[in-house]
């Protein structure tokens, strides 16, 4: 799955810079995978078992868990939608 979806995505883009991190899923982690991983971004993977290690299962460290569920949560809920449709209309401008 990785090498026939994840890696053609990476092909045209430049990692130097750019770090990689699991979101903390243990079956993520294998070592296998993690080889993989450092093998495009080097040491630059935050992941358990990686590098850089990272708690599993830890949703106060995930920052989407942290801050974007909260912010996007504030944008939908903004102008107090009444019906489920104008939830769904927020949703989707979203």
């Amino acid at each position: 799955m990785i090498m026939d979806y994840f890696w053609p995505e990476f092909e045209y883009m430049d990692l130097d810079s750019m770090w990689f991190q699991q979101e903390g899923a243990t079956s993520h982690t294998a070592h296998v995978t993690i080889d993989l991983l450092k093998k495009k971004f080097d040491e630059r993977v935050i992941s358990r078992n990686g590098p850089v290690d990272w708690p599993p299962r830890s949703c106060d460290l995930k920052p989407l868990d942290f801050f974007l569920s909260v912010y996007v949560k504030s944008l939908v809920c903004a102008n107090k939608p009444t019906t489920l449709e104008e939830l769904k209309a927020n949703i989707e401008r979203e």
